[in-house]
């Protein structure tokens, strides 16, 4: 029981303590204040879950903590996000700031907090909106301050909004616990109550919590509650074996004795009562009126709360009589009030047990009539009709109401209703004609946009070989199968189902295969042989009469396949981009263009122009209604952020970029890289290595060949840094190998001086040379200073041990283009190399490369050069050294990376160029400073501030 709750007096009907769940809520509350934090409740019907997590309430509302709570029903009118939107409405605002703009999507669904809202941004396509609308909870949570989310019943929920709460889960507000309760023997065979696809991400807290039967002492306790002193221990003994230990049992029987406690022997009274819940129900139903027990399966039949009326047209009564009986279940404890004006049992357990007990043909009867009765309503319940007409055994009305349904649904875009619903009606022969048609393209069209293809993807695979459906149809359910497949499962095996798609779609829908067409055109990692035939392809059927919107998609894609090429013409195409075009579908291709071309143009050293162009294409997104390339837009902005060198808080606006969108995985790719960087130079190479391992795995599965090159260039680079060179090779290898396949040398600035120097190191001098030369060949003639600028340090490897001077001039070449391109940490190591083949000279290169580094904060690259500069003779001078007291010094914070790393003192040594003494020294300050152990670190030390 918890401490300081009262024990109810004997007899008391009302609410039983909680009794025997003191560990499940002392850990409950424990993950929810060490938000963020997903908590799972898991137990089955009966067990206590709605009991624990309403204490759980209690507490945190005590604390000034907002709890807000939302149900799953099984039966759910359309109502898009229902159960997280029915929570957020309750939210009190009193105290909350203003929103932030992404706020504004969730103002259709919270009508009556609008007014607290900024408005809602413009329409988008079916990806865009749920993009917006993860933004908007996100943000909306995110300024409520310290909040918990509970959602009851998971195992109804639909697709939807487990969507949305998956993707919710997968990154956390920083103030927010998500608590999710749910039965495991009533979700969908072989699926996790997120989906297969969650798993904890890392700095979130959280458990699964798993409620088992009560013990006897326990009941031993509600015995008490509930009887007094007439809970002997005979009486407790036979209570526990009847309830199995279940809460909501046990508690039934204790009500059914006390009611009777003052006339009768309870222990005797108990043996009369049959076993288990099914029998107490039944017992509670005989001592009822007629009239009482008809609103009761009227009630079990219905399923849902439900207004008196409503009970009493479907239990065939008079008003008065079905508001004496409604009154009387209430006495009973059959029915509640949930909501002021409806009824309905109090447990799930107890409404199937009624319904069973109403025979088969009478239960047929009551759901017919209830469908009639439902049907008079404004507006209409369909998916409620739909069922009870189904369970009525009228499967051609069901046909019909099911359509009705579904339809609804889709018109105010709930595609967890809509889903199941579709599921149903084409697994049904005698859904046929355009009625299977529409079904089957509405549901390939929700699973295109969903974050589960895989429940749908067996039927839709069906569905394209239907000989019932026209070609056109089978092709458009086609295309959208392999675009969901690319999009969000990025299987390859979708590239085949579009190429399909478009000869199915030729001839009935032409401007459908041609974006069939477009899309192959973008298959990155087949090479231009394949995307220019399907480019041409798709120009030629554009030409012969494509709408405005279907040649701006197109040219959208040109325009991204010569970025792709350093085509020099590319950049008077792009500024004669329709910028200020009324056509929204014209401006959101004209965004897609800008972004493309920007994305790709930080590939080539064009960082300049590919800034102005993804501020362009934000901006245009932003009028166009087109939120994943204005969000696209800001990630690009980091990356150039990032290579101009300002990093100061870049991991931290790392994570809001992959917050903003937790389901692009291309964004998780991109910050991997970057972090990458930043360890590299810090000296963190087991760290890169992880970073860049994790975005190479990414890279792959997305096939796309501008992420693998940055990937494998920075796991060789940390292989080298380790001096394993055979590790580097191979990875080298294969990234030239990607090269070469998809002539992607405009776009692999950085990867060709590494593979060089691995050569080199590797003793294949030879094999260096050609690759230059093979380079330089697949340069020629192209606008992309970066790999031209990495092009003369590959070059300078190449002589710097025969002709020094010569490998001077190509690495001043290389530090002459890195400046002009705007990146300080690629012209420092230029320099650094500069330095290096001027030997004795080369103080004054050496010197700024120091500069650089130092600013950068590169502490690596700081040390190594510091080093070479020692080494020449040359003495850095500055003021006296400061006084760090209890906190780490500059070099301390550099020794306290590389141990959280998991370097060893031999391996910091090396880095920073230090004797192992010194490094003793060093790693002695910073555990004592920090109060913590070398094992403990890695949790402890936050990394150097920004």
């Amino acid at each position: 029981m918890i401490q300081g709750e009262e024990h109810r007096p004997a007899g008391h009907l009302g609410g039983f303590p909680m009794v025997g769940r003191e560990p499940e809520l002392a850990r409950l509350l424990s993950e929810l204040r060490e938000a963020p934090a997903v908590v799972l409740v898991e137990g089955e019907a009966g067990i206590g879950k709605t009991r624990l997590v309403h204490e759980a309430s209690a507490a945190l509302r005590a604390q000034r903590r907002q709890v807000l709570t939302g149900l799953c029903h099984p039966l759910r009118e359309p109502f898009p996000y229902g159960p997280v939107v029915d929570a957020l409405r309750k939210a009190d605002l009193t105290d909350a700031p203003a929103f932030p703009p992404t706020t504004g999507a969730l103002a259709p669904l919270l009508p009556d907090l609008a007014d607290r809202l900024p408005p809602a941004p413009p329409a988008a396509d079916p990806a865009g909106q749920r993009f917006q609308l993860l933004q908007a909870v996100r943000s909306f949570l995110t300024a409520l301050g310290p909040v918990t989310l509970i959602v009851e019943d998971l195992h109804w929920v639909d697709e939807t909004t487990r969507e949305l709460l998956l993707l919710l889960a997968r990154d956390l507000p920083p103030q927010l616990g998500l608590v999710l309760t749910y039965r495991a023997e009533d979700l969908p065979p072989g699926s996790g109550v997120l989906g297969s696809a969650y798993r904890r991400p890392p700095g979130t807290a959280g458990s699964l919590i798993r409620l088992g039967p009560l013990r006897e002492t326990d009941v031993r306790e509600l015995a008490a509650a509930a009887l007094g002193g007439q809970a002997t221990g005979a009486l407790v003994a036979a209570v526990y074996r009847r309830s199995e230990g279940l809460p909501l049992v046990a508690e039934e029987d204790l009500r059914s004795l006390a009611e009777h406690a003052a006339t009768d022997d309870p222990a005797g009274l108990l043996q009369n009562v049959p076993h288990g819940l099914h029998e107490v129900v039944t017992e509670r139903l005989a001592r009822l009126s007629p009239q009482a027990v008809a609103v009761a399966r009227a009630a079990a039949v219905l399923a849902a709360p439900a207004p008196e009326p409503l009970l009493t047209a479907l239990a065939g009564l008079a008003p008065d009589q079905g508001a004496e009986a409604v009154t009387e279940l209430l006495g009973a404890a059959v029915l509640h009030e949930p909501e002021p004006g409806t009824y309905d049992f109090r447990h799930v357990l107890a409404q199937q047990v009624v319904h069973q007990l109403v025979p088969g043909p009478a239960r047929a009867r009551l759901h017919g009539r209830a469908a009639e009765l439902l049907q008079g309503l404004t507006p209409a319940p369909l998916v409620r009709i739909a069922h009870h007409t189904l369970a009525s055994g009228d499967r051609a009305g069901w046909l019909l109401r099911a359509q009705e349904a579904a339809e609804q649904a889709l018109a105010v875009r709930d595609g967890g209703t809509a889903a199941p619903l579709l599921r149903s009606l084409l697994e049904r022969p005698e859904l046929a004609g355009e009625a299977r048609a529409r079904a089957a393209l509405a549901l390939a069209g929700i699973a295109a946009y969903g974050i589960d293809l895989r429940a749908d993807s067996g039927l839709l695979g069906r569905l394209v070989t239907d000989p019932g459906l026209p070609p056109e149809v089978r092709g458009e359910i086609r295309l959208r199968l392999g675009l969901g497949m690319l999009n969000e499962t990025a299987d390859p095996a979708g590239f085949a189902e579009v190429e399909r798609a478009v000869d199915e779609l030729a001839a009935c829908r032409p401007e459908r295969a041609v974006r069939a067409m477009a899309a192959l055109a973008l298959r990155d990692g087949a090479g231009p042989a394949y995307t220019g035939a399907w480019l041409a392809r798709a120009e030629r059927a554009v030409g012969e009469g494509g709408t405005e919107e279907l040649r701006a998609a197109v040219h959208a894609t040109r325009l991204t396949l010569m970025t792709c090429r350093a085509d020099p013409s590319l950049w008077g195409l792009t500024d004669r981009l329709p910028r200020r075009t009324e056509d929204r579908e014209v401006l959101r291709q004209t965004a897609r263009a800008l972004q493309n071309v920007a994305d790709t143009a930080c590939y080539l050293g064009h960082d300049r122009r590919a800034a102005a162009l993804a501020t362009e294409a934000g901006q245009a997104a932003a009028r166009a209604g087109h939120p994943i390339v204005e969000y696209l837009s800001g990630g690009t902005l980091l990356r150039l952020d990032a290579f101009a060198g300002r990093w100061d808080g870049l991991a931290d606006r790392l994570g809001r970029l992959v917050a903003g969108y937790p389901t692009a995985v291309a964004v998780h790719a991109e910050r991997a890289l970057l972090t990458g960087l930043l360890a590299t130079a810090r000296g963190q190479h087991a760290r890169a290595l992880k970073l860049f391992g994790e975005a190479a795995g990414i890279s792959a599965d997305l096939l796309l060949v501008g992420l693998e090159l940055r990937a494998a260039t920075g796991l060789a680079a940390a292989h080298l840094a380790r001096g394993e060179t055979l590790r580097a090779w191979p990875v080298a290898a294969r990234a030239l190998a990607t090269t070469r396949r998809t002539e992607a040398w405009p776009r692999a600035a950085g990867l060709l001086s590494v593979a060089v120097e691995t050569a080199l190191a590797c003793g294949r001098r030879e094999s260096a040379r050609l690759l230059a030369a093979e380079a330089a060949r697949g340069l020629d003639g192209r606008d992309c200073p970066a790999a031209a600028a990495d092009l003369e340090l590959a070059r300078g490897l190449l002589c710097q041990d025969t002709e020094p001077s010569a490998a001077a001039r190509h690495f001043n070449q290389a530090v002459e283009l890195w400046r002009q391109i705007g990146r300080p940490y690629e012209t420092a190591r230029a320099l650094e190399r500069q330095g290096s083949a001027l030997r004795r000279h080369g103080a004054g290169p050496l010197t700024e490369a120091l500069t650089l580094f130092t600013g950068l904060g590169a502490t690596a690259d700081a040390a190594r050069c510091g080093q070479t500069l020692h080494g020449l003779g040359v003495a850095r001078r500055g003021p006296g050294r400061p006084a760090y007291g209890s906190s780490l010094s500059p070099r301390e914070h550099q020794v306290a990376g590389l141990l959280a790393d998991g370097a060893a003192n031999q391996r910091i040594a090396e880095t920073l160029f230090l004797s192992p003494r010194t490094v003793e020294h060093h790693v002695a300050n910073v555990l004592r400073k920090l109060g913590t152990t070398r094992a403990q670190l890695p949790g402890v030390y936050p990394g150097r501030p920004e």
